[in-house]
């Protein structure tokens, strides 16, 4: 796969997936642009693991569930790189608890960076890559938003809206040489996961039939193979990177 002059923008790219997809998309020869909501030593720390990939790279705090900020982070991609040829929805937020005792908040909180973050950035990502009649779409589902779970109904709602949205806007762009898809992971071993409690984890290893968690390089190596010119005839696909979990 070679990202030789395209410029990719990945959403919660500071650490974790996010972190390992803007470092292996810098290695294959793209620029990055790399979007963060909180920790600026961490994203800039990720801007010098792509550049030390003899990449360009830059990072922008925006608050994706904001749609002038993500205006303003495409903007600014296309200020400093002059296009844009992949966006990588990532970026995302838990509140797990189970139904009666979720609130509101913690219901508004997931879906509003989870599925309208991921909606405001598709938006205007799509709006440039239509001008350039040329995109890739790669949006992080969960295999909970397939087969839902217990005290992630918030999450797994966001998830699932993903998939939806992944299908929609495949029917719409694909006639533009746009491709639109999801990645699906199961559980990973990112900061996420290890702020599971040792019983969750356990439950969560019980469904695994690989007995393993995953990666983040995992997760990466699928969503590069979805945003590279070897995918261009797979649009509106949910991929799941899971260990066996939704056979």
């Amino acid at each position: 796969m070679d990202f030789n002059n395209k410029t990719a923008v990945v959403t919660g790219g500071s650490r974790g997936i996010g972190r390992e997809v803007c470092i292996e998309l810098a290695e294959k020869g793209a620029n990055v642009v790399l979007c963060y909501s909180g920790n600026a030593a961490a994203a800039e720390d990720t801007v010098k693991l792509c550049e030390e990939k003899g990449a360009k790279a830059i990072c922008v705090k925006c608050n994706v569930a904001d749609g002038d900020e993500v205006k303003a982070l495409m903007s600014k991609a296309v200020e400093e790189f002059g296009r844009i040829d992949i966006l990588v929805n990532n970026a995302g937020i838990t509140r797990d608890k189970l139904l009666m005792t979720m609130s509101e908040e913690d219901f508004s909180a997931v879906i509003d960076t989870n599925l309208k973050g991921a909606f405001l950035c598709m938006k205007h990502a799509s709006r440039i890559m239509l001008k350039q009649r040329y995109g890739r779409i790669v949006s992080l589902s969960s295999v909970v938003g397939i087969h839902g779970n217990a005290g992630q109904l918030n999450y797994a709602a966001s998830k699932a809206g993903v998939i939806g949205m992944t299908k929609s806007l495949a029917k719409e762009l694909s006639s533009r040489n746009i491709t639109v898809n999801a990645v699906a992971p199961g559980f990973v071993a990112t900061d996420m996961t290890a702020a599971m409690t040792e019983d969750a984890k356990k439950l969560a290893m019980a469904q695994i039939p690989m007995g393993v968690l995953g990666e983040p390089k995992d997760i990466a190596n699928a969503i590069l193979f979805l945003a590279s010119d070897e995918a261009k005839y797979i649009t509106g696909q949910v991929l799941a990177v899971d260990g066996g979990m939704s056979m």
